[in-house]
């Protein structure tokens, strides 16, 4: 018996029962168009039942589905359409797995204004506003595409292979969400693959094709968007290439992992360490329980053959559509215009999630599990959403990481459990190819020497960074140095030519070799010196006597001296005579001679006051050591021969046409003509380092310009006579050169700025610079070697703090004699008053007895000088 009509008719002999309760309300007709022989269908078609079933229990209504089989077929599709507008009158059709048979119904069924309800997984943003009557009823599943990416991102893979089948969705719109989504965690898309459909006659030569082509390309990361039965032929392959194996990376989405409940063991097993995304729906709820168990019943008893009865993603969308479209055919619509309506304002919770459209589709989904194969079956790990990343559960997620590792342990293709690096290690059988320059200018950077059996060596400094960079790697990276006689840029274009793998040297960074390859992090700083030679000064020295001292200096030298002098003429003004007479200007040359006769006069006069000879003799010091600081300092002006730079900048080469001299195999060359600005034929090519200091002593060039690396060098072998002199241009800086894309390169960066942290880098330098160095003392400028108040400021405070402190205590003793003498004058006009008052007393009370008495008194007062109006002074003695 044909499997259709056995199907067809145990499906009428299920549900007969309902089909008898017929007439309590109206009937309304759905159409259902699906491949009836692949597994997406067959559960589609027992959803869609069980939910009319339903529909009928909950409401007494009845609706009537009319199934079409499109075989996947676009063409089939619309003849199957048109017979179910026409002929069978349906209200609304459901169905359309594929987004090429969804979009010509959809047009039919615009012309038609007949609701289609499509539940392709893929379909473009503008499908709804170019065909009004079109209702997506499967969420959009771009958002699975951040899930692969945040897979990838958290094992920091930065480069993989994406393998596709070819229809226009996939390539217009699943490919560019990828390719967007890897950006965000720092991974791109290598290599694309596409595949024709499974339905293609050659389809199974050009998948060996494909991935015999990707197995020679250096990703080992694939990321796998197709259908069920491609991926099937296609992992089958896989394992005959040897592409299952350890190092490889396989990722599948929900194309492949939706179905992966269907899928028998065989499969399965070809499978082992696929990690997979799947669109995830709840099945704890007991809606979910109560349809799992009418499911798996209707499902064997229509296709007893199938040995997995589970229901899976495409089940749960069908049955939602089909109550999306029952509940707005519910209340007797009048047109399919009105029913369209209505289904754009459904909203209830079904079994996926809540059912509400917007625009006439659904939400985005947002959550995905991530499932492993194992074995013969599959282990669910766990699950992913953009809002909380990677978790256990789906309750607890505050239990999250952007790290997959929350997960647990990953079983990997070939059973590895730790992580696969996503690209393949050079072994020893494939060591990886090194080109080195064979005629470095400097030899201390890269040398390439050959020993009498003709064996070559590589050292140097470059060689031994890129030996430090690897020991920080947490894997070995078996190599071989391979010298090249080229220029740098054509050393580089080897990469490009897959003539080597890397190139390690003394290579600067350029945008135009970044064409041909890819850099490490620079290893040098970048920089572009002119060296020029160094010649005596000989210019007007007719002021050479001020240069001992700082303007600064000279000043504060005068103002000390200055102010000492006052202090000593202040000191010494009562004691000599001679200061205080003859006019202001006499007193002032006399105050300024007495200043500046100490600095050049070690006795400095005699002095009267002890204060001022405390005064003399601190700045006698002071003095002595700033005359001898400065004759020190003059004689060696004198003596010391002072050099400059030839050139003092670019701009003087420039205006007499002079020659300078680089390296033709570097890019300085060019840089000088075109950036710089010299002409072509003032330039000499350089072929060593031992040329530079003979051409630049010779004068056949004028200036040198150098590599600031090789200027450092430079400098410490010819410390004498060669000075940089310029501006530095910014520019190179040595890096290591490998492949567009390569995986290593970002651990070698990441390594080089290891080293450069923990010092080894700088060690290394000082290495190569310490084996150059010349321990000759470099002159200083005259500039420079001028002394300063600094100098001198402790000598200065203390001349300065002694006379400041003699000047207090000898203005203090001036103001204390003042006003002792006030008061002394007080006291004696009070003691004459009252004097003055008391004898006044006695002239009148006193009786004069005799004349010789009298005679007495008067000859007393005559002849005695201590006597004043017949009265003693009260400080007069009696010395009778």
């Amino acid at each position: 018996m044909d499997p259709f009509l056995f199907s067809f008719m145990a499906m009428i002999l299920l549900l007969s029962p309902a089909a008898a309760g017929v007439g309590a309300g109206k009937t309304g007709g759905i159409g259902v168009i699906v491949d009836n022989s692949s597994r997406i269908g067959k559960e589609e078609i027992v959803a869609m039942r069980l939910a009319i079933h339903d529909f009928k229990n909950r409401t007494n209504r009845q609706l009537d589905l009319h199934v079409r089989d499109s075989q996947s077929d676009p063409v089939l599709a619309v003849f199957s359409a048109r017979n179910l507008i026409k002929k069978q009158k349906v209200q609304a059709i459901i169905g359309l797995q594929t987004w090429e048979e969804a979009s010509i119904v959809a047009e039919l069924g615009c012309k038609a204004r007949i609701p289609i309800i499509s539940l392709a997984d893929e379909a473009p943003p503008w499908a709804t506003d170019r065909w009004p009557f079109l209702v997506q009823a499967s969420p959009k599943k771009h958002q699975q595409m951040k899930a692969v990416a945040a897979v990838i991102g958290s094992w920091g893979w930065r480069g993989i292979n994406v393998i596709y089948e070819d229809t226009n969705i996939a390539a217009s719109e699943i490919i560019p969400f990828l390719a967007d989504a890897l950006k965000e965690v720092g991974s791109e898309i290598k290599h694309l693959a596409a595949l024709p459909p499974s339905s293609a006659v050659n389809s199974s030569s050009s998948l060996s094709d494909q991935l015999q082509w990707l197995k020679g390309k250096q990703p080992r990361v694939f990321v796998v968007h197709s259908s069920l039965s491609m991926a099937e032929s296609l992992f089958s392959k896989a394992n005959e290439l040897g592409m299952m194996e350890k190092g490889y990376v396989w990722i599948v989405t929900d194309s492949i992992t939706n179905l992966v409940h269907s899928m028998n063991s065989s499969l399965i097993s070809s499978m082992e360490g696929v990690v997979g995304v799947k669109s995830f729906f709840s099945e704890d709820k007991a809606q979910f329980q109560v349809f799992d168990l009418e499911f798996q019943q209707m499902f064997r008893s229509l296709y007893p053959k199938e040995d997995n009865l589970e229901p899976g993603i495409f089940a749960v969308q069908a049955y939602d559509a089909v109550w999306s479209v029952a509940l707005a055919m519910e209340d007797n619509t009048k047109s399919t215009q009105e029913l369209l309506e209505r289904i754009e304002f459904i909203d209830f919770h079904g079994l996926t999630s809540k059912i509400k459209f917007q625009r006439r589709s659904l939400a985005p989904q947002s959550m995905f599990q991530i499932v492993n194969m194992i074995g013969r079956s599959y282990r669910e790990l766990g699950f992913w959403s953009e809002e909380s990343g990677f978790s256990k559960n789906t309750i607890d997620r505050d239990k999250n990481s952007s790290s997959m590792s929350i997960l647990g342990q990953i079983l990997w293709p070939g059973g590895p459990i730790s992580t696969p690096r996503g690209w393949e290690i050079p072994t020893t059988e494939t060591l990886l190819r090194i080109g080195v320059p064979l005629n470095a200018t400097f030899k201390q950077f890269v040398s390439v020497t050959e020993d009498d059996g003709g064996n070559q060596s590589v050292s140097g400094f470059s060689i031994e960074v890129f030996e430090a960079v690897l020991l920080h790697l947490n894997y070995t990276l078996p190599h071989e140095f391979i010298p090249f006689n080229g220029t740098y840029d054509q050393l580089v274009e080897q990469v490009h030519l897959k003539i080597f793998d890397a190139v390690v040297g003394d290579i600067a960074i350029l945008s135009k070799r970044w064409q041909h390859a890819d850099f490490s992090h620079p290893y040098t700083e970048p920089g572009l010196v002119m060296i020029v030679p160094e010649q005596v000064v000989t210019s007007n020295r007719a002021w050479l006597f001020m240069k001992p001292f700082t303007k600064a200096m000279w000043v504060l030298t005068a103002a000390i001296t200055v102010y000492n002098g006052f202090i000593l003429w202040l000191l010494e003004r009562n004691q000599n005579p001679e200061h205080m007479t003859g006019s202001i200007m006499n007193q002032m040359g006399t105050l300024v001679y007495l200043s500046f006769s100490t600095l050049f006069s070690m006795h400095g006069g005699r002095q009267h006051r002890n204060l001022s000879k405390l005064v003399m003799v601190v700045w006698l010091f002071a003095s002595l050591v700033i005359t001898t600081s400065y004759t020190a300092n003059l004689t060696s002006m004198l003596t010391v021969q002072r050099l400059e730079p030839t050139v003092v900048d670019v701009e003087n080469l420039k205006s007499t046409n002079a020659i300078v001299g680089c390296s033709g195999r570097s890019f300085v060359a060019n840089y000088l003509v075109k950036v710089i600005g010299i002409k072509q034929r003032n330039i000499k090519n350089i072929t060593s380092a031992d040329e530079y200091p003979r051409a630049l002593r010779s004068g056949e060039i004028a200036a040198a310009f150098i590599e600031a690396p090789y200027a450092k060098l430079f400098l410490a072998q010819n410390c004498k006579g060669f000075v940089a002199s310029g501006k530095t241009y910014r520019v190179g800086g040595f890096g290591f050169a490998f492949p567009k894309g390569s995986p290593i390169l970002p651990d070698i960066s990441e390594a080089i700025l290891e080293v450069t942290e923990e010092g080894k880098l700088g060690e290394l330098e000082n290495k190569l610079i310490g084996s150059q160095k010349c321990h000759s003392d470099a002159e200083t400028s005259e500039d420079g070697s001028s002394l300063s108040p600094s100098s001198f400021w402790v000598l200065f405070l203390i001349t300065g703090g002694v006379s400041s402190v003699c000047l207090v205590i000898f203005m203090a003793k001036e103001r204390l004699t003042y006003l002792l003498g006030h008061m002394a004058i007080w006291r004696l006009i009070s003691a004459v008053m009252r004097s003055w008052r008391s004898c006044r007393r006695d002239r009148f009370s006193r009786r004069i007895s005799d004349v010789e008495s009298n005679g007495n008194v008067e000859h007393k007062s005559m002849h005695s000088p201590k006597i004043y109006f017949g009265c003693r002074m009260p400080w007069q003695r009696n010395y009778s």
